[in-house]
């Protein structure tokens, strides 16, 4: 145990007595951090804001053998166009929670860690629709499961696809066919979102092959974690 510098993005606050949080930080070389703020509530904290979720920072903590603590935050990026709209936090809050569902404790992920760095900024430059269905799908890749899309899952057959099947692990053609039904359009977006496309997807406006591709995304995530996406609800509210 000792001190330790990280730089982080802040997943979750959550308050502990009457001036302290514990904050939640996806971290570049020690995976998920859960850290004390002491103090953070008050009004003439020094650092509070920084630890907001969404913010990236760089913190100077000390390690404790349940919880860290938080000796020092700065911030490295903000995202104020972020959170300062709500089509915008509503889709960063998908995924800060799917990244808070994947990623282990003390487990190093750095990939991951990066992965919500370019979302939040590819977000605070523009409000991509996409968002959302492209990180989960690109999540669950990193975590082993990509689906099969360009075949049926269970026959190898190449030709007309029209359904998708979790517990098969991909697309079905007709006389295979189990799960939800699939369209071609939402077939094809998620063969460009796992093919290297994604720059081209994340410029698109929203679509209903889109949301195709988004519902599976989330029923895809849900079923790895065995959680429901309490985030998606609220997004869809909107």
């Amino acid at each position: 145990m000792g001190l330790y510098r990280e730089r982080g993005i802040v997943l979750r606050t959550i308050k502990l007595g009457e001036a302290d949080r514990i904050v939640t930080l996806v971290t570049e070389g020690r995976g998920k951090v859960r850290a004390v703020a002491k103090g953070v509530r008050k009004t003439k904290s020094r650092f509070g804001a920084r630890l907001e979720p969404t913010s990236h920072v760089a913190v100077l903590c000390w390690e404790g053998r349940e919880l860290d603590v938080i000796n020092q935050a700065e911030a490295i990026d903000s995202f104020r166009s972020v959170r300062e709209d709500l089509d915008r936090l509503g889709r960063a809050a998908t995924l800060l929670e799917a990244v808070d569902l994947v990623v282990q404790e003390r487990d190093e992920n750095a990939r991951l860690y990066q992965m919500l760095l370019g979302a939040l900024r590819t977000l605070a430059a523009h409000d991509a629709p996409l968002m959302v269905p492209a990180f989960l799908w690109k999540l669950l890749a990193a975590e082993g499961f990509s689906p099969v899309v360009d075949v049926c899952v269970s026959c190898g057959d190449d030709g007309r696809l029209v359904a998708f099947d979790l517990g098969e692990g991909g697309a079905l053609c007709a006389d295979c066919r189990r799960g939800l039904r699939v369209s071609p359009e939402a077939l094809v977006l998620l063969r460009r979102i796992l093919g290297g496309d994604l720059v081209a997807v994340l410029a698109e406006p929203a679509s209903p092959a889109g949301h195709e591709v988004e519902h599976l995304a989330t029923l895809a995530l849900e079923n790895h974690v065995e959680r429901r996406l309490r985030s998606i609800g609220v997004l869809n509210q909107g």
